[in-house]
Parts: structure tokens; sequence; C-alpha cells
């Protein structure tokens, strides 16, 4: 809860206190997406980093840090000499505002993978500087209106309360279910959603915890608790951040690993189980092969010409069974033909059952290092178990690459597939790309669909998206032009109409980017 509106509604005035008379002194950057502002009163120092990227935005508090003397930018000069005045946040939302004496503010925009700081210097004609250019649009933060609360007369109407407040966020709608609260009535649910209320607006005590596979800091004393603090949010972040840090990497690589190994364990379970209901399908049908004996057997009965004859089935304790025939063909022929399909389902069984027997076994295996994981206490450990039963992500990726029918690319830790033509582009789209895989195209021409795979808990990198793009664009028509307009989108906006050709998809919402057509893994 770290980025949670209520916990930044208890930092806001914290920091308020606490920044009384200090001055900016410094504003720099040493790491990509990372803003560092020091702060001094002429006596103490108050040091604030901010982490803008990825899905978790991170803020970090400290009375000294030591800055690089290599690869360190200096940023905001007109920030330089500001005197804090006030930290405010903006009514339900996830935005710190740093105001300053002279009328100049500092947003820090604490958005998931959309992070920013946004600077608005004293004269209001000056234009707002962004920390992260590609976000053009949080020029216009400080005009957006706030987000107002529910009324009390909304919130007794509403079967389901709690989805009037989406800044609750994932730990208080936890505490929520851990007291029932879906299976309790519409009166209750109130109830519980203002004792909630009460809890976050008045905390009587902060808590890091361990809650479904991650170290937090909450406001509520939810999963495991770890440690209870006194409710100061600055001393909380303190204690909270280098903890973050030191876990972060094993939690995020122990949590894509327990999620690779259900998911393989889940569709090695479902092929398995399909396989099963085939090869049963198969033994007890009346086989090619019966088929073929009842119509040797009953020849002399048989008229020619005739298009199905009815026979006592031997097989089913002379059962009367319909036999369809082709009146283009003698039943000799056509019992010939059925002899043949029996050696082809015989083959079939056989290997239904072999896949059957294998995916069960590779289910078995996945479930079996899922009960391994707890024993793996630290990262070091957990890379070489990992290593060990042949899970690194590098393997596996090659190992996929291998199988899928695609252009294969890897960028940043994300896989790149390109479809090789209209088929091939339908399956790639169809059967193999996620709802939240990234789909582009190469705008009003036909190409190549390409599908970015998602990461969990990782967004795509602007620089890998434009490099897809750019395969887009030279797996298309237009591979000569100089510029291409491609469509970015998630694919779950992507659908195949029915009766639509082979490649031919809709595309309900997209963004559209303009890049040079070009094979950019291509060595030269």
């Amino acid at each position: 809860m770290h980025n949670n509106y209520y916990f930044l509604r208890l930092l806001a005035p914290a920091l308020t206190q606490q920044l009384a008379g200090y001055r900016v002194a410094a504003c720099f950057s040493q790491e990509k997406d990372e803003l560092v502002i020091g702060l001094t009163n002429g006596a103490a120092e108050f040091w604030l980093k901010a982490r803008l990227a990825g899905t978790q935005p991170l803020l970090s508090l400290s009375t000294e840090f030591h800055r690089a003397r290599q690869n360190s930018v200096d940023l905001l000069p007109a920030l330089l000499g500001q005197q804090v005045q006030r930290v405010a946040v903006t009514p339900n939302d996830r935005v710190l505002h740093l105001q300053f004496g002279s009328g100049a503010e500092l947003l820090l925009k604490l958005f998931g993978p959309h992070a920013n700081a946004v600077f608005y210097p004293a004269d209001a004609t000056a234009p707002a500087q962004l920390f992260q250019q590609r976000f053009t649009a949080d020029a216009a933060l400080r005009a957006v209106p706030p987000r107002p609360d529910p009324s009390p007369a909304e919130v007794a109407a509403h079967p389901d309360p709690a989805r009037l407040y989406p800044t609750l966020g994932e730990v208080p709608r936890h505490w929520l279910r851990q007291r029932g609260y879906d299976a309790t009535p519409p009166p209750g649910r109130v109830a519980l959603l203002h004792e909630l209320l009460a809890l976050l607006e008045q905390p009587p005590a902060l808590y890091i915890v361990s809650l479904e596979g991650r170290t937090r800091l909450s406001l509520l004393p939810v999963g495991e608790v770890e440690q209870t603090l006194p409710p100061d949010p600055v001393a909380a972040l303190r204690a909270f951040v280098p903890l973050l840090l030191g876990r972060g990497v094993y939690e995020g690589e122990l949590r894509l690993l327990r999620q690779t190994l259900e998911k393989r364990a889940d569709e090695a379970t479902t092929s398995a189980g399909m396989a099963r209901k085939r090869l049963h399908a198969l033994e007890h049908e009346a086989s090619y092969r019966q088929t073929a004996d009842l119509i040797m057997a009953n020849l002399h009965q048989i008229p020619a010409g005739a298009a199905a004859v009815e026979v006592l089935d031997f097989y089913q304790n002379d059962q009367p069974r319909l036999i369809k025939l082709k009146p283009t063909e003698t039943p000799q022929r056509t019992a010939q033909n059925l002899y043949r399909k029996a050696k082809n389902q015989q083959i079939e069984q056989r290997q239904l059952q072999e896949r059957a027997d294998r995916r069960e076994t590779e289910a078995l295996w996945c479930l079996e290092r899922l009960e391994e994981l707890p024993t793996l206490p630290d990262l070091r450990q957990l890379r070489a178990w990992r290593k060990q039963h042949g899970l690194d992500p590098a393997v596996q990726a090659k190992a996929a690459a291998a199988e899928l029918p695609f252009k294969v690319f890897e960028d940043s830790g994300f896989t790149i597939l390109v479809g090789r033509n209209a088929q091939n582009n339908d399956l790639l789209t169809q059967r193999y790309a996620h709802k939240d895989d990234l789909w582009l195209h190469a705008k009003d021409v036909s190409g190549s669909h390409v599908v970015i795979r998602q990461r969990p808990g990782h967004a795509v990198p602007a620089p890998v998206v434009e490099r897809a793009a750019q395969l887009a664009a030279w797996y298309s028509r237009r591979q000569n032009d100089s510029l291409c307009p491609v469509t970015v989108t998630p694919k779950k906006f992507v659908r195949k109409p029915k009766g639509a050709l082979p490649g031919q998809v809709v595309v309900e919402r997209e963004k559209v980017v303009l890049v040079v057509p070009a094979n950019p893994f291509e060595r030269t």
C-alpha cells in the first residue's frame, strides 16, 4: 500500500511537517527512471528518491544520500532554491503535490507503469516540465479535477458498495474478504466498508506484511504481519523500502516461477484429460475394423449399389445395426478402406495413450516442484534450483522458440512473435496470443501479425514496442516506405468476424505509432 491513496493521505501532512523551512538544494538523476531531490534547512538534509518505472513506483526517504560522480545528470534547474510550503495529495488519487512558497509545484504521479514527475514553474505562462517525456498528456495533470467521494445514499443503495471506492486497492479488499464481505448481505457490506474506511483514515499502527508472496507496507493487519510500526508514514517508509529492495527481485522471480509451474501443470492436466477422453471414445465406439468385419461377414445379403444395410452385430450380442455404404463402390472396397482406417486408428490410440501418460507425468512433476518452492529461502538458492530443473527463462525461451511455428525474436526479456502468412497469422492471434499480449500490425495494408508476449508484473518498455512495430512494418506491404503507421493494442481488442478471410481481423481499440520499417534484430 506504499502507493495507495490512503497511505499518501497520511504521508502528505507528515511531509509538510517534516519539510517546514526546507529548500531544494539538488535535483538530478543517476539511474534511468529515477528522480532524486535533495532538500536542506541549513542544518539538516532530507532526500526524496522517486523510482518512476515498472508496475510499482517507489518513494524512498532518507537523511543522507551519496551522489555518484559519473552518470549523474542535473534536472529541473528552476526547482533549485524553492522552499517547501506544503505537501498535499489529489483526493482519491495517487498524485503527491510538493507545493512551494513561490507558487511553483512538483507533482509525483505514482501510477504503475505510467508514473511521472511534472514540474510547474511559478510563472503560470511557462510550460510544464516532464520527467518522463513520453507521457505528454501529463502536462495537464494539475488541471484534472479530483474524483469526488460517493454520497451516503449511493453507498447505501449499491449492492457492492466497495466498488464505489476504486482507490481501496488490493490489500483493503483482502481485508474485506477475510471478514466475509462477499457472502454478507448489502446492509452488512456497508457496515464493513465503514469500519474499513475508519481504519484507513486513522490506522492505530502501520504494518510490514507478507501477503500472497509479496512484502507490503499496509495500513491493515492482513496476511503474515512481520513488523508492527507506529503510525508514522515517514518512518514506516524508511523501514519498508530497504526491506522491499532486498526482497523484491527474489519475490518477483519466485512468483513468476510459481505461475509458470502452475500454468504448465494446468495445461498438462487439461491435455491429458482431452487425450483420455478421446481414447475412451475410440475404445467404446464401434471400430473401423468391427464395421469392416460385419460388412465382409454379410456380403451375401448386400445388394449392389445399396446405400445402407442392416445386419446383426455379433460384437454386440447380435443387436441390429445399420451400416451406411457408398452406392458408387462395392462393399468389398468399403471394407478395404475401413481396414486401412483401422490401422490409422490403432496408431492414433497408441499416440493418445503416450500423450496422456507423458502429460500426466509432466503435471505431476510440476506439482512436485511447486511443493519444493517454499524450501528455497533466498535468490541464490532459487536460481540454482531453477537452473538445476531446466526452468531458467533463457533456456525455456529457446526451447519454446524451437517449437513455435512463427518467427521469434527476443528483446529485453520479452518474446516477439511474427506470423509467416495469412493462415499463420490466424494461428498466432487466435490460438497463441494471450488477451493481455500486445498485438501489432501495419495499418491499412496486408502484413504479418506481431505479438509481444506479456511478462506478469512487467510493462512492455517503449523501445521494445517500437522495435516490434518496426518488425510489423518490415513484414508488410509498407516495407519500402520511409515511415509506416503501425496499430498497437492489447490482443483482447482484436477479434475475427465470422466468415472473415484468413488473416483478417477487426481492431476495436488502437494506438498508432509511426516507425521506420526495419528488422532491428538482423546483424549487419
